[in-house]
């Protein structure tokens, strides 16, 4: 059965399950949670920063979380993507990309750095944006899984508890649309990259199980 048919029958039944979160009824972190924290060493703090000078204007290793920006990671298992990340330095001699977290197909969540740390995943977004990866998409074909979803449902919803800031949820490939929420800042002209993450289908599904959340999706 594809994904889309299983979402489809299944997306009421899960809204309907879905908890809802207040002060009262406050969310622990996700059971599935794993941390499998990424190298962090003081070159990587000085990259960071000097990436944040010549991209926003403003050298800071740390975000208020307003936004998450959920991605595929175009590669078919998570140890390869950590592995990955945990390169300090990338060709170019500028810090590696990474993301905060990291889903892989059975639902696990792998926290790779603090909320609050500034990572290269999104351009224009990073200052402010914690970025959750989810392994698939290889080849462009939207394959994520329903343990995925239902992982990045329960921890948006933890992440916006924690962080009250957090006003948007947006794919990858939305960042122009995500344009108007204006949190974008980008200090060098024609740095821009079309990406198709992680596909409209499960953007879709997301922002119908979060429809109750407060939350802003484009």
């Amino acid at each position: 059965m594809s994904f889309a048919r299983l979402i489809k029958i299944l997306l009421p039944i899960i809204f309907l399950l879905s908890p809802t979160v207040s002060a009262e009824n406050p969310l622990e972190s996700p059971s599935n949670m794993v941390d499998r924290p990424i190298s962090w060493t003081e070159q990587r703090e000085q990259l960071t920063l000097e990436y944040s000078m010549k991209h926003y204007g403003f050298a800071r290793t740390t975000i208020e979380p307003q936004a998450v920006v959920v991605h595929w990671t175009a590669w078919g298992n998570a140890e390869g993507v950590i592995k990955f990340f945990d390169q300090e330095v990338n060709e170019d001699g500028e810090v590696q990309v990474a993301s905060h977290f990291l889903v892989d197909r059975d639902g696990t969540i792998y926290r790779l750095t603090p909320e609050t740390r500034l990572n290269r995943h999104a351009i224009g977004y990073n200052w402010c944006a914690i970025g959750i990866e989810n392994v698939g998409g290889v080849d462009g074909r939207e394959d994520l899984t329903v343990a995925q979803l239902n992982a990045n449902v329960e921890l948006i919803r933890y992440l916006h508890q924690q962080y009250p800031s957090i006003e948007y949820v947006f794919g990858h490939y939305q960042q122009k649309e995500a344009r108007a929420s204006g949190l974008f800042i980008e200090q060098v002209e024609g740095y821009y990259a079309e990406k198709p993450d992680p596909g409209e289908k499960f953007m879709h599904a997301l922002k119908i199980m979060m429809s109750r959340d407060g939350l802003k999706f484009f």
